[in-house]
């Protein structure tokens, strides 16, 4: 059984992606071993949770957090941290500004704006089209097409990841790597300059899936190092 007077961490993972990740469940062993418990999900359409992909938006990721929290600390938690990875980390900044159970946000890579990112960026033909059918067939590096409506791009409008990062007061870390493909650097730079308390460490060379190992063993140390550290 688990120690609930322990610091636990919920790991929040990316778009197309799930709990069962190699970052998730690298950082589940290694803060177990340091004492520290964590819980793993699949968010709303992905993995193993009910829902469909195509319905996935900014919001229900953000709810399927707050419940996170909630199932945890009626569970008896009441030391809880989080870490989000791309979509999760957006996801997990605006839970973090609308908590006061957190006491540690890590960030891996995380989207803070979806307007400059090429998922929003469709010329205007492709936007109207996308708004027209209510759908696009949607392709995350590697993974299968996947169907995506146009409800995720009218949420992602509304998200406002800076205005949420000026709210959060608890320590934060931002890592991110400065070849990043997919989550422009820069978003990151701003996020962490609006958050009261928060480190930003910049990976030279990483890409956005940090498939370099050198690049991933970097991420991970700095990640769970600044979670041990603080709590």
């Amino acid at each position: 059984m688990p120690d609930k007077g322990k610091p636990i961490i919920i790991l929040c993972h990316g778009f197309t992606t799930g709990k069962d990740g190699n970052t998730y469940t690298r950082l589940e062993n290694i803060l177990n071993e340091n004492g520290i418990s964590s819980f793993r999900f699949d968010f709303f359409g992905h993995g193993e949770s009910e829902g469909k992909f195509e319905e996935v938006t900014t919001s229900e990721a953000v709810d399927d957090i707050l419940n996170a929290i909630r199932f945890l600390k009626d569970s008896g938690y009441r030391k809880m941290g989080l870490v989000g990875s791309s979509f999760g980390g957006l996801a997990s900044i605006i839970a973090a500004s609308n908590t006061a159970d957190l006491y540690v946000l890590a960030l891996k890579s995380p989207v803070s704006d979806y307007s400059d990112m090429s998922i929003a960026q469709q010329d205007k033909q492709q936007r109207d089209s996308w708004k027209e059918k209510g759908f696009i067939y949607f392709t995350n590096g590697n993974e299968r097409e996947r169907r995506l409506n146009y409800s995720f791009c009218e949420d992602a409008e509304k998200i406002k990841g800076y205005e949420s990062a000026r709210k959060i007061k608890l320590p934060a870390l931002i890592v991110h790597g400065d070849k990043d493909e997919t989550v422009p650097v820069e978003q990151s730079k701003k996020t962490a300059s609006l958050i009261e308390n928060c480190r930003l460490e910049i990976i030279e060379g990483a890409d956005h899936g940090y498939s370099n190992p050198k690049h991933f063993e970097k991420m991970l140390d700095l990640i769970s190092q600044f979670i041990i550290n603080n709590s």
